[in-house]
């Protein structure tokens, strides 16, 4: 099978296809030919090596996928060969044929195209856990979320507007602002032209938000923590503004926040398959019924996975960007 990787850590154009060979699936697992593979964030952070995959996880990028069952590993009884498939994986995606852990697919429906279908898994899987698991999001609560047109941000929009949650993101461009809210934002803040915090304080009349949802980090968190209100919650999924931050803790004692955060990639398969299960439960249905679609952006030939990235890092894409295997 051709699959795209690389040898050493470095820009984009290390990336490059090969020849390997097509994995067999052990107990558990399928084989999925794979139709398309998302393009994230953490593939990035892995290119540069700053990011590696966990113990017994493919060294190939690509952490979700669409396709077809080509083969059964052992004990698999929920699947079947030639099922249309989409997968949360711990590598791989980057390849025409990927494995995927039976309890980690979710059924393609009718009408959902399958670049579409590839991707959903990884932010749909990342947004649930820490928005509704971690932060205990609630109906008639206010989210923020900051990068709101990525792949993450288009999600938590979504997502949290089905769930009853007034949304408010940050965006770099008076343009992406309006695509967010076109996408269903209640409220979008440009980073670069205000003051997010005393934008925040206005839309809110001074209340603040129930919940932060940030990528960020670094300086951000203590200006996160003063959008927040009283018994609020801030989950931390990515560092990408640095990994270290200086926060008032007698402001988190008197105002009775939680500090929470996640990384899903090195979490259990046990962990894994009870989020797909709880997810099939109480997101699928809006996938189902079309009222739940990614935000798509651009779509790649495989062999040009480079060019996929150098998109992504270039930060003008809106919603998720995929490669066509």
């Amino acid at each position: 099978m051709i699959a795209v990787g690389f040898d050493q850590p470095g820009d984009a154009n290390v990336l490059q296809p090969a020849t390997l060979a097509v994995p067999t699936p052990g107990p558990g697992e399928v084989l999925v030919k794979v139709a398309f593979a998302g393009v994230n964030r953490p593939d990035v952070v892995q290119r540069k090596g700053l990011y590696p995959p966990p113990p017994g996880a493919s060294p190939i990028p690509g952490l979700e996928i669409s396709g077809t069952v080509a083969v059964m590993g052992e004990g698999v009884d929920t699947l079947a060969v030639g099922d249309t498939v989409c997968a949360l994986v711990s590598g791989g995606g980057y390849a025409e044929y990927c494995l995927a852990k039976a309890g980690h697919c979710l059924p393609v429906p009718a009408g959902l195209p399958l670049d579409e279908a590839a991707a959903l898994p990884e932010t749909l899987f990342t947004v649930w856990h820490n928005v509704f698991e971690r932060g205990f999001a609630r109906e008639g609560e206010t989210l923020l979320v900051h990068g709101g047109t990525s792949g993450i941000g288009t999600m938590a929009i979504m997502l949290g507007r089905h769930f009853g949650l007034k949304v408010i993101v940050t965006c770099g461009s008076p343009e992406k602002c309006a695509k967010a809210r076109e996408i269903g934002a209640a409220h979008a803040i440009d980073y670069k032209a205000t003051d997010f915090v005393e934008e925040v304080a206005r839309i809110t009349g001074g209340k603040g938000v129930d919940l932060v949802l940030d990528m960020v980090a670094g300086s951000y968190v203590a200006r996160n923590l003063k959008c927040l209100a009283v018994d609020g919650r801030h989950v931390t999924i990515a560092v990408q503004g640095g990994a270290k931050a200086e926060i008032n803790m007698a402001v988190v004692m008197s105002r009775r926040y939680t500090l929470t955060g996640s990384t899903l990639r090195p979490r259990s398969d046990e962990f894994k398959t009870l989020l797909a299960q709880e997810i099939a439960e109480t997101a699928w249905p809006f996938v189902e019924s079309g009222m739940l679609r990614p935000v798509m952006d651009a779509r790649f030939p495989l062999t040009q996975a480079a060019a996929a990235h150098a998109r992504m890092e270039a930060g003008d894409h809106v919603g998720k960007i995929v490669l066509e295997v």
